[in-house]
């Protein structure tokens, strides 16, 4: 049965332990999802995410390399094949590690106004699009459907997630980012 509805996934229960993850075609542009769908979208979505979760298998992740197609009813088949994996139910958290190397996007529009990103201080007179001194974890709150995600400092990550797991966050996104 469907327990959740994203801008781009849907999560079904599977049993106490397992859910299924099926990505859509639906297409969210600046998290408004748009009334048309991209054919195939979803499956080349999931091989992507699939390419990167084995490439990082280092890193524990969410999934039980289980087939999908054992959880996905006959008539369902074409909705799940390609484009579903099983996955382990874990408490989400909150936030989105977001690893920033290149100034543009949100964080230009924040650097125009504080010189800074997420309450990190920057250097004066970059321009859009330079390459950063180093990377940044920048991280964003998750927010609803039909809300925008939001930036938000390291001490108000802290204080939503903690020290120590915003610690370990970090170092991980910004590993991976390297």
């Amino acid at each position: 049965s469907l327990i959740h509805q994203g801008k781009v996934r849907d999560i079904y229960d599977i049993d106490q332990n397992k859910m299924l993850i099926i990505t859509t075609d639906r297409l969210s542009a600046f998290d408004v999802i748009m009334g048309e769908p991209i054919p195939h979208k979803g499956e080349v979505l999931t091989q992507m995410a699939n390419f990167w979760f084995d490439h990082l298998k280092n890193i524990p992740n969410h999934l039980t390399h289980e087939n999908p197609e054992d959880y996905v009813l006959v008539d369902e088949n074409d909705q799940g094949k390609g484009r579903a994996v099983v996955v382990k139910k874990l408490r989400p958290i909150q936030i989105e590690a977001i690893v920033r190397g290149y100034i543009i996007g949100s964080g230009w529009t924040e650097y125009q106004a504080s010189q800074s990103i997420c309450n990190i201080s920057l250097p004066e007179g970059l321009k859009q699009a330079d390459k950063l001194p180093q990377a940044l974890f920048t991280p964003s709150n998750k927010a609803a459907v039909g809300s925008h995600d939001e930036n938000i400092s390291i001490p108000t990550c802290v204080k939503l997630i903690g020290q120590d797991l915003t610690d370990q966050i970090s170092k991980i996104s910004l590993e991976i980012y390297k």
